[in-house]
């Protein structure tokens, strides 16, 4: 499948329309619902090949952000060959009490990997714990970025973010 292919893929399959608020608390009337492309293998498959174009050298775990950054991850990880962490909002207050599972992610080159971008706040949240618990970030990779304001506002945090697919480009393939 080609990049606009895919992109064409997504509208077809994820793009809704109504009236939905997002994480960041902006209201929209449409939306990508990840879970309608991820559930389709062949296109999670085609939309993690043109992430993984994007990944950063010298890259040694990818950390898939919890719910919709966790299959793209894994998808990736199979790819590559490179470890996997799986990153919760917020730390287990029981069993282990960790904030990311799998790879262990101290003193390691992390790309945190996530599903669609409006501001970046989760990813912001995420990625200040992770390099709390000794974390390298500054590479964050999407399948989707809805706003381009995201890439200024994650780069005041010194991340660098690499969308495979930005909603603009989704919208004109599917013209």
């Amino acid at each position: 499948m080609t990049k606009a292919e895919t992109a064409k893929r997504i509208f077809e399959t994820a793009h809704i329309t109504g009236t939905f608020t997002l994480r960041s608390g902006q209201v929209s009337n449409e939306y990508f619902d990840k879970y309608l492309f991820e559930a389709q293998p062949d296109l999670l498959a085609a939309i993690v090949t043109e992430m993984r174009a994007l990944l950063p050298e010298g890259t040694q775990v990818l950390a898939g952000l919890e719910t919709g950054g966790i299959p793209l991850c894994t998808i990736l990880s199979a790819q590559t060959g490179i470890p996997a962490a799986f990153v919760r909002k917020k730390a287990k207050e029981y069993g282990t009490c960790k904030l990311a599972e799998g790879a262990d992610v101290k003193g390691k080159h992390v790309c945190v990997i996530e599903d669609v971008v409006t501001t970046g706040g989760q990813i912001i949240l995420s990625t200040k714990e992770l390099r709390e618990r000794g974390a390298i970030v500054d590479t964050v990779l999407c399948a989707i970025q809805r706003d381009p304001r995201a890439t200024e506002l994650l780069a005041a945090e010194g991340l660098d973010l690499r969308p495979a697919f930005t909603m603009e480009y989704i919208k004109e393939q599917a013209e």
